[in-house]
C-alpha cells in the first residue's frame, strides 16, 4: 500500500517547462551557441549545474557556472511573475484529496530551492507540502536515485510504499532506481520524453481514481 506521494514539480505541478525552455535559450544565445528547443528535451529532469556541465562539454567551450546558475535564476523568476503561472488542471483537487487520506505529500524537483518555493508558493499548493527537496541538494541529481532516497528517508518511509509522479524520462528512471512505484504524467510541454519505464502514463489527472492509484491498483 502507498504510504507517501512524491511529486516533481516541473511539468507535473507546474507546466513551467517551457520557461526553463526560454530562459536557457536565452543564455545559449548569450554565449552564441544556436539550438533548437528539442537540444534541450535531453536535460529534463536534471539539475542546472549538471545541465550546463554537459552543455559545456558538448559544445567545448568553459563555462563558469555559478554565475549562468545565478543569472539563470533571476530570469526564471522574472518570468514566473511575468506569465503568472497557475497549478496544471487537475493537481489541486488531487493534492486536497491525498491529504485527506492523510498521506504525506513531497515535492522532489531538480530546480533550485529558491525556485521551488517561489513556484509553490506562486500556484498555492504550498500548504499541501510535508517536505520538498532540490536534487541540487544531493549528490547526484536525476536520473540517479538520491533524490527519491533522501525524501523517503525525511518521510520516514520506506521507498516501496512511495509513489512517485515525474513527466521526464530521468526523473522516471531516478524513480525506479529508487525502489519506487512510478506515474509518468505525459506533458506535451515537457518536450518527447520517453516514459515507458514507469508503472502507468496518464495526460489528464481528471481521470485519476486516487483510490485505485494507492491501493497500488494500477499495476
Amino acid at each position: 500500500m502507498i504510504k507517501a506521494v512524491i511529486f516533481d514539480m516541473d511539468g507535473v505541478l507546474i507546466d513551467s517547462e517551457p520557461l526553463h525552455y526560454e530562459s536557457d535559450l536565452m543564455l545559449l544565445q548569450e554565449m552564441n551557441i544556436t539550438v533548437d528547443k528539442h537540444y534541450l528535451d535531453q536535460f529534463v529532469g536534471m539539475t542546472n549545474p549538471e545541465m550546463w556541465k554537459c552543455i559545456s562539454k558538448q559544445n567545448e567551450i568553459t563555462i563558469n557556472i555559478q554565475k549562468v546558475l545565478r543569472k539563470q535564476l533571476k530570469i526564471k523568476i522574472m518570468l514566473l511573475k511575468k506569465y503568472n503561472y497557475k497549478a496544471i488542471d487537475g493537481v489541486i483537487d488531487l493534492l486536497s484529496n491525498i491529504r485527506k487520506k492523510n498521506i504525506p505529500i513531497a515535492v522532489a524537483s531538480s530546480s533550485s530551492p529558491l525556485f521551488i518555493k517561489r513556484a509553490l508558493l506562486q500556484i498555492k499548493v504550498k500548504k499541501y507540502i510535508k517536505k520538498m527537496i532540490s536534487g541540487e541538494s544531493v549528490p547526484k541529481g536525476k536520473p540517479e536515485p538520491d533524490i527519491f532516497i533522501e525524501v523517503a528517508k525525511l518521510l520516514q518511509v520506506n521507498p516501496s510504499q512511495c509513489l512517485v509522479i515525474e513527466d521526464s524520462r530521468n526523473g522516471v528512471r531516478a524513480a525506479k532506481k529508487a525502489g519506487m512505484k512510478v506515474i509518468g504524467y505525459q506533458n506535451i510541454n515537457s518536450g518527447e520524453q520517453d516514459l515507458s519505464e514507469a508503472n502507468l502514463i496518464v495526460s489528464d489527472y481528471a481521470n485519476f481514481d486516487i483510490n485505485q492509484i494507492l491501493l497500488e491498483e494500477f499495476i
